[in-house]
């Protein structure tokens, strides 16, 4: 038998870079205002011009109660949990913290340094005046960097 060496590790390619993920994990049915938490963070991270959000439900969870939320047909919880991911520039994601604080007593922040493969230009959305949907054409998250 003969031991082969490995061949040298790929270069890191010119799009990659170094970013910030947050992830805020809040309940499906949690509210601001009489609108769900997660769209909440969502809209003012767009306001806050950050490189995408994306808002990703779970099918079973449980949290600081204890009690496990699922889709399960005879379960009788709907509050399922939910994963909102947002990737961007460290200082940037940092800067957007304060925005959370009204809205995430009850949720669990996440920030992780992260590498990013690829990240879509920011003005790439600018044609069509930045209203196309994050998570459908782009990705979400920061150009699908998220998760």
């Amino acid at each position: 038998m003969t031991d082969s060496a490995p061949g040298p590790a790929p270069e890191p390619g010119p799009a990659q870079a170094h970013a910030l993920r947050l992830t805020v994990l809040v309940g499906e049915n949690d509210q601001h205002h009489h609108r769900p938490v997660y769209a909440e963070i969502v809209h003012r991270a767009h306001a806050a011009g950050l490189a995408g959000a994306s808002v990703f439900r779970g099918v079973e969870g449980f949290g600081a109660s204890s009690l496990v939320h699922t889709t399960r047909l005879l379960s009788l919880s709907e509050d399922l949990p939910v994963a909102v991911v947002i990737v961007d520039e460290a200082a940037r994601v940092r800067a957007f913290l304060p925005e959370l604080a009204e809205l995430t007593r009850e949720a669990l922040v996440l920030l992780d340094e992260v590498e990013v493969v690829r990240f879509p230009a920011r003005d790439a959305g600018a044609e069509d005046g930045g209203t196309k949907n994050a998570g459908a054409e782009d990705g979400g998250a920061g150009g699908g960097a998220g998760a």
